[in-house]
């Protein structure tokens, strides 16, 4: 799985934003096992990644509230994020 998302993730940055929305796609197909791994990137990448990041986060939905819980709580620099994000799947709901 890491694999895949890992490849997913690696297009995304020099990708149109037809490849863009397709990607994202993909990550939102992989569903709920896509979650813990995403969520630990939210840390590590920037831009363009993030932002398919939190939007495939929230699309997926309340399956990814309680690792963005978990991350914020063991990385504080995480929390804004995990918080808006949080709220932004709740309002979606």
């Amino acid at each position: 799985m890491t694999s895949s998302i890992e490849n997913i993730l690696s297009q995304i940055e020099n990708a149109d934003n037809k490849s863009k929305s397709a990607l994202e796609n993909k990550l939102v197909a992989i569903g709920n096992d896509a979650v813990p791994e995403l969520v630990e990137k939210l840390s590590l990448v920037k831009g363009t990644v993030r932002g398919v990041i939190a939007m495939t986060l929230i699309r997926i939905g309340e399956a990814s509230v309680n690792c963005l819980k978990k991350a914020a709580a063991m990385n504080k620099d995480l929390k804004w994020i995990a918080d808006y994000l949080i709220t932004e799947i709740h309002l979606a709901a």
